[in-house]
């Protein structure tokens, strides 16, 4: 009975250490896939973050660079730690995906708060960034993006065309007769923001303020997609590991009993030989603990009927 449940037992563990390996594979290609949002959006989606008057978008995607290349690292420790059967290194990967939750709370917190107010912050900024910024000295970042806002989403100006009329560049009489700018032009040449008729430029209900909003709360919805599946893996990740670290645990701290030498010493009928034999995998560790000398005495002291000093 006893080596049914010592089968049972080797045969439970060696599958969790293969269940934990396979998530640590996922785990792994979820922080690629994680990093490579976070590197998306710094690379092609922050053009618009010069126009937006928190850093709140910026902060989360530089959150998902760093979630997801501790997640990568993550995933490694974890394949090392299953197979090398470390307590140490599994305490390490436990706590890392800690950290990795903790990221993903304030990821996703960020995200979330973001989204309800960013309808808000559009509406009292991006109006007054287009009509302060738009070609002014030292901010040409602020007019590449508004110019590529406009063309890229076809609208013209924050709210519709005649915000452009507030503009300081236009009254400034440097615009050379323009009413609105050449980004506005649905086919775009040199002076063609001199006329603001509909034939002639994007008028779209709502305005840029709109068509950024959407684009921004689209982007956020990818996030927290991702976000949702990195978790979604963890929580099995945790559990396996807690259970693999238990069973670590208790086969190294405890050692070899009697109950463990006994059917070795019948199978054998040498006690000395017992250093030559596995006792199982996972107390691999316990035969450094045994309680007696090596390899002088051929039975332990606790086998002799009278103990001399």
């Amino acid at each position: 009975m006893g080596e049914f449940n010592e089968k049972k037992t080797t045969c439970g563990t060696v599958c969790l250490k293969y269940l934990l390996f396979t998530y640590n594979c996922c785990f792994w290609l979820a922080g690629l896939a994680v990093m490579a949002v976070g590197i998306w959006t710094l690379a092609l989606k922050s053009d618009y973050i010069s126009l937006l008057a928190s850093g709140t978008y910026l902060a989360t995607a530089y959150i998902l660079v760093v979630a997801g290349a501790v997640v990568m690292v993550t995933g490694v420790l974890g394949c090392c730690a299953t197979f090398k059967e470390r307590r140490n290194l599994l305490r390490l990967y436990f706590i890392l995906l800690l950290i990795i939750f903790l990221l993903e709370i304030i990821a996703g917190v960020l995200a979330y708060v973001y989204y309800q107010q960013l309808n808000t912050e559009l509406k009292e900024n991006l109006k007054d960034t287009m009509a302060k910024r738009y070609h002014q000295p030292g901010h040409e970042a602020v007019t590449s993006a508004v110019d590529q806002l406009q063309q890229e989403f076809h609208c013209c100006g924050s709210n519709n065309s005649r915000d452009w009329r507030d503009s300081e560049w236009i009254r400034s009489g440097e615009a050379g007769g323009r009413v609105v700018p050449d980004s506005c032009c649905k086919t775009v040449v040199a002076g063609c923001g001199q006329r603001d008729h509909a034939s002639n430029i994007y008028k779209v209900e709502g305005g840029c303020i709109t068509k950024l909003e959407t684009f921004i709360q689209e982007h956020l919805r990818v996030i927290g997609a991702v976000g949702t599946g990195i978790a979604c893996v963890q929580v099995r990740a945790h559990g396996v590991t807690g259970i693999l670290s238990g069973t670590w645990g208790r086969a190294v701290v405890a050692g070899p009993t009697a109950s463990t030498y006994a059917p070795l010493a019948l199978h054998t009928g040498l006690w000395h030989d017992l250093h030559m034999l596995p006792i199982q995998e996972p107390q691999a560790g316990a035969l450094l603990t045994l309680p007696w000398a090596w390899p002088r005495l051929s039975v332990p002291c606790c086998c002799c009927t009278q103990l001399l000093s």
